[in-house]
């Protein structure tokens, strides 16, 4: 599936108003979610292009349709989230036998590794561009992140 089709599936679901869509085609499969902040959540097993002509479901067909993610809870509202800069896979420490360069309690300051994103084979550090305390940390190691997902909350 090419850039542009995922682009313009995300603006049929804005202009229908649609807060989830998935697709499954020949091995390939696309989910779209979109919360309080729009984050497009995209899983392929084979590549695959999208057939001229070919429509998107709307919410008519209660099968196609999700509920929506819960609200925050009020309490979670005072917490910054960092989020990831890039798409990519989400690692918690430099190796699988070191420790994570954070954990739940820690206090980090702007600077500080707090993971690594592996994009295009290539690992790349990603430093807190905030300062506090870990209270949750979102993202599991060796799964994908997109970009603007939420990795860690800090309070």
């Amino acid at each position: 599936m090419e850039l542009k089709d995922i682009k313009d599936l995300i603006a049929l679901m804005r202009k229908n108003d649609l807060s989830v869509f998935k697709m499954e085609k020949d091995g390939f499969k696309i989910t779209l979610k979109r919360g309080s902040d729009f984050q497009p959540i995209i899983t392929t097993s084979t590549p695959v292009a999208l057939p001229a002509g070919m429509s998107v479901a709307t919410p008519a067909n209660p099968a196609l349709t999700e509920a929506a993610p819960a609200a925050p809870a009020a309490s979670e509202s005072n917490y910054k989230e960092i989020t990831s800069p890039m798409v990519g896979t989400f690692y918690a420490a430099p190796s699988p036998e070191a420790p994570n360069y954070v954990k739940v309690g820690d206090t980090i300051s702007e600077g500080t590794v707090i993971c690594i994103i592996e994009a295009m084979k290539v690992m790349n550090e990603i430093k807190a561009e905030i300062s506090g305390t870990i209270v949750e940390i979102c993202a599991e190691t060796g799964k994908p992140v997109q970009f603007g997902q939420a990795m860690f909350r800090v309070k």
